[in-house]
């Protein structure tokens, strides 16, 4: 019961989809945002509209808990650098009990199938999903088709295996990365115990607000997109519309105000 209460915080309006800003990319590739604008980046975020933000517990202690309003918190536990030998290697930094006394709603993992250290990675995502059991706390995983194996980590079997292995695994919630197709996409979330959300994709694909259109139109029950806002000039405009895409329509009204506040 309690991780069916946790898990309802995660969907703001609590309808099963979720939009996720993973900000963990300070350890990955470098600082997200100066510190002058770290505040203001969660504040925007919130206001738009976001189910959760996605960050490393040494830096849920530099979020003010007044910024994040209605805005769950998932605490990321897995870690690996742009400038490690294997890029595509993940490691565990943290554990569920960290996160549990620093207030998350949630934890996630990230897992990279096909990498040289696949089996490590799939050993620590069974250590935490056996952790999260006994404390009740859901789990999101981040899983991808990525390494010298993989051939095309867009191709629709690959992704229906590779979110399989993490809802098989112990997963509450899973994000991969969008098939070539929406109805390539839609078998996949139609082979997935658990929930499918996808991450943003590169910038150059097309527009978020597009790719936002064809996850959902595919089943997906949501979206998790990191850099795309934090880059944006105008986070919060687009956390709006984001979150009008996965979740009901948001009123022109309320997307007005919410520009007026972002250009405040």
């Amino acid at each position: 019961m309690r991780k069916a209460l946790r898990l309802r915080r995660l969907s703001r309006p609590q309808d099963d989809r979720y939009l996720f800003v993973p900000l963990d990319h300070s350890v990955s590739d470098g600082p997200v945002v100066p510190r002058d604008r770290w505040q203001d980046l969660i504040r925007s975020v919130a206001l738009g509209g976001a189910d959760a933000i996605i960050v490393h517990k040494g830096r849920v202690r530099t979020i003010d808990p007044a910024a994040l309003g209605g805005c769950a918190l998932i605490v990321h536990l897995s870690a690996g650098t742009a400038h490690m030998a294997d890029a595509n290697a993940k490691v565990l930094v943290g554990e569920v009990d960290e996160a549990v006394r620093l207030g998350a709603d949630a934890v996630s993992v990230h897992v990279n199938i096909g990498s040289d250290t696949e089996a490590r990675q799939l050993t620590d995502l069974g250590t935490v999903a056996a952790a999260c059991e006994a404390w009740n706390f859901p789990l999101v995983v981040m899983a991808y088709a990525r390494g010298p194996r993989v051939g095309d980590p867009r191709d629709p079997a690959l992704l229906a295996h590779v979110v399989n292995i993490a809802a098989d695994l112990g997963a509450d919630i899973v994000k991969t990365n969008l098939a070539h197709s929406s109805e390539g996409m839609a078998d996949v979330v139609a082979s997935c115990p658990v929930p499918v959300v996808v991450a943003g994709g590169p910038a150059s694909t097309n527009s978020i607000a597009g790719h936002a259109r064809t996850a959902m139109a595919a089943g997906c029950a949501g979206l998790a997109v990191g850099r795309r806002i934090f880059t944006s000039p105008a986070p919060l405009q687009l956390v709006a519309e984001l979150a009008s895409i996965v979740h009901a329509p948001t009123d022109a009204s309320l997307i007005h105000a919410l520009t007026a506040l972002e250009n405040r």
